[in-house]
């Protein structure tokens, strides 16, 4: 079975997240960039699959900028046999990458696709969820446990009263959530190997999509600083203050 794994270029998690001057967007200029950590977690559980001899290759994809190679290559080192960039350099919203991926999963054949629950940049948890559709497969979203059965896969979902197991039917889209695996750190050997693996350049047009957006952002702010405490001397005027000022009781 072929295992196809979605990776994302972002701003590394240990970063502060500065908004722009013109309130546009955020600041990606001389700053550090890596891969989600949540794709991560699914380059990570598609390496253990082929290591158990349920997999037989791990392809990562990424779409974006030419710098996306980057993250690709650091796919490469963990252990991913090879890697697709769909290049663009036109900001792409969820739905343009999930056509974008469907295009490149009819043309490789994968017998299960992977991708992080959310990407740390915008959080908008949707594009696993386009991707089943706009394919017709089974999906198995926030996944905290992925078993290959004889006849499909079992995934363990964390949901809000604790977790649920379903029973998918291959091709399937998995999504991944923190507590599937912990990803392993890339070897210096590996990382040297991952520069002679191949990654393919494709471009939207090449696969029939138009990923120009759909959406228009029209301001970036930061959060409202939190005001400071303060203290009571009685617990009337606490209740006083909770009515009249906060008004949550």
């Amino acid at each position: 079975m072929k295992v196809l794994v979605a990776v994302k270029r972002v701003i590394d998690y240990n970063v502060k997240i500065r908004v722009k001057a013109d309130r546009t967007g955020v600041e990606t200029a001389n700053v550090k960039m890596s891969m989600n950590p949540f794709d991560e977690i699914g380059v990570e559980e598609a390496l253990r699959l082929r290591e158990a001899g349920k997999a037989t290759e791990v392809i990562a994809v990424s779409l974006g900028a030419q710098q996306c190679q980057e993250t690709i290559r650091t796919a490469l080192a963990m252990g991913a046999d090879r890697g697709i960039l769909v290049q663009t350099d036109v900001e792409l919203q969820p739905l343009a990458v999930a056509k974008l991926l469907k295009a490149v999963i009819d043309k490789e054949q994968p017998g299960l696709v992977i991708l992080g629950k959310q990407a740390i940049d915008d959080d908008s948890n949707q594009t696993g969820q386009m991707l089943a559709a706009l394919l017709g497969w089974s999906q198995g979203t926030f996944a905290s446990k992925l078993a290959i059965t004889d006849d499909g896969l079992e995934v363990t979902r964390e949901v809000d009263g604790g977790l649920e197991t379903v029973k998918l039917k291959t091709p399937a889209v998995i999504t991944t959530d923190l507590r599937l695996n912990e990803p392993r750190y890339a070897s210096l050997p590996n990382i040297m190997k991952a520069k002679k693996k191949p990654i393919d350049v494709i471009a939207p047009d090449a696969l029939g999509v138009d990923p120009a957006p759909r959406l228009k952002v029209l301001k970036v702010e930061e959060p409202a600083k939190r005001q400071g405490g303060k203290k009571v001397a009685s617990v009337q005027e606490l209740v006083d203050k909770l009515q009249n000022e906060a008004r949550v009781i």
